[in-house]
């Protein structure tokens, strides 16, 4: 399968970190995170990658280049106006093909083993969850038989930034800004998106307080942007 990784976002959260240096390219253990995501797909065999970007955007290409150093293969979807996550994927649909694609997040970082996604016949996504972080207690979606419900109720879990789509997820789309989890909630309340529970390691590097969790984690030096 070819992957998505999402790198578009201005990490607001993040300054002053981010105000010269896109999110992505922030480093944990002395490796930008959008590095952790690239050499993890590579190791999982995902050789064809589309990055999409937009804040300082530039720097993400001139620092990955075409991904040759990683066995990979790079293309990039560059937005000149904030698509939120739906929108972006949308635009970069004409690189990512008809077939069912891996999505990423380009700021977590995990240790999970990207060669055992898989898209179940029939269904349009397939999401891996994990416990409900300190930031996020009520957490997502419900995971249930294998199933997600929209409705986390008490039983929620968090949507981990890791993904497998069906383009067909967006069928009736138009070009534009909008969001991703209407579309999944949708395809949830007619029981075609399945999950899985991640319980190994996982960061939403949000803060810079998480960033510096992944240096702990990693045995890194300081976080930061160098």
């Amino acid at each position: 399968m070819k992957a998505m990784i999402l790198a578009a976002g201005k990490g607001e959260r993040m300054r002053p970190l981010t105000l010269h240096t896109p999110k992505p390219l922030l480093r944990a253990a002395g490796i930008p995170l959008i590095e952790h995501q690239v050499r993890a797909l590579a190791r999982a065999g995902h050789r064809e990658l589309v990055i999409n970007h937009a804040w300082l955007g530039e720097q993400i290409e001139a620092y990955l280049g075409t991904g040759e150093r990683w066995g990979v293969s790079i293309a990039y979807s560059p937005e000149g106006q904030p698509l939120e996550t739906g929108g972006g994927i949308y635009k970069a649909l004409p690189l990512l093909g008809a077939s069912p694609f891996i999505l990423v997040n380009g700021d977590v970082w995990t240790d999970y083993a990207y060669a055992r996604l898989s898209l179940a016949p029939g269904a349009l996504a397939h999401l891996v969850m994990v416990d409900n972080p300190e930031h996020h207690p009520v957490g997502d979606f419900a995971l249930r038989n294998g199933y997600l419900a929209s409705s986390p109720g008490s039983e929620g879990l968090t949507y981990s930034g890791i993904a497998v789509l069906d383009p067909a997820l967006f069928a009736g789309c138009v070009p534009g800004a909008f969001k991703l989890a209407p579309l999944l909630r949708q395809a949830m309340d007619q029981g075609r998106v399945t999950g899985e529970h991640y319980r190994g390691r996982w960061v939403d590097v949000g803060t810079p307080e998480r960033l510096a969790e992944v240096d702990r984690l990693l045995g890194g030096p300081p976080a930061g942007a160098r």
